[in-house]
């Protein structure tokens, strides 16, 4: 199978997630981020992530993808265990977290964003819903103010460095992706049992982290 995807992107992070956790081969290919056609001709639009199955077929939206390569084999890897506390922290939170990781995306050398093109389409899309990325780099002390009690918030909710739950759940597949993006934000010092949760994480399901390119 091949996944198509941006590196940046936490819905691709969401979907190539399950190939790592399930030892399930896959190879991404990134698109790039003007690249409408490719994505079009695949699904009739422009999005990531999208898989090409065995078959040829594509299927787009990063659930779908996760749902899928779980249940291949018939032995779902994922526990139906759920806690809603977790979706309405990252409710709660996103906004925050998207004011401290996406100006930074804009300025990473991620392969989607690579030549010039490619790279000023993306940072007017993110600048439309988000606002002036080094406006928002600069206030970086305020975002890293508001996050911090939700951190501590988040630190009483992960019951395993393996899994938010105790056992791996979709709750890890949405929160992992959002605490990934956030370590490109130099300056954020995880607490401990997040930061062994979202090092783990990693290992598990084989998806890098970005503190290599911190800003």
């Amino acid at each position: 199978m091949k996944l198509f995807i941006y590196q940046h992107c936490p819905f691709c992070v969401k979907a190539a997630m399950i190939f790592g956790l399930k030892g399930v081969p896959v190879t991404q290919e990134v698109l790039a981020e003007d690249d409408i056609e490719t994505p079009t001709e695949m699904v009739g639009r422009k999005v990531v992530p999208i898989l090409q199955k065995d078959d040829g077929s594509f299927m787009p939206e990063s659930m779908e993808i996760v749902h899928y390569v779980d249940r291949l084999d018939g032995k779902p890897h994922l526990s139906n265990r759920h806690n809603p506390t977790v979706g309405e922290w990252l409710s709660a939170t996103k906004d925050m977290t998207a004011a401290l990781f996406i100006p930074r995306f804009t300025k990473a050398p991620f392969a989607e964003i690579v030549t010039d093109s490619a790279r000023a389409r993306y940072v007017k899309r993110m600048s439309d819903w988000v606002g002036d990325p080094d406006q928002l780099i600069k206030e970086t002390p305020l975002y890293l103010e508001k996050l911090q009690p939700h951190l501590a918030q988040l630190e009483q909710l992960i019951v395993s460095e393996s899994a938010v739950n105790g056992m791996l759940s979709e709750d890890d597949i949405h929160l992992f992706p959002i605490l990934r993006s956030l370590t490109i934000v130099k300056d954020l010092v995880l607490p401990p049992k997040i930061n062994a949760y979202v090092e783990n994480m990693s290992r598990q399901s084989k998806v890098e982290l970005l503190r290599h390119m911190a800003i």
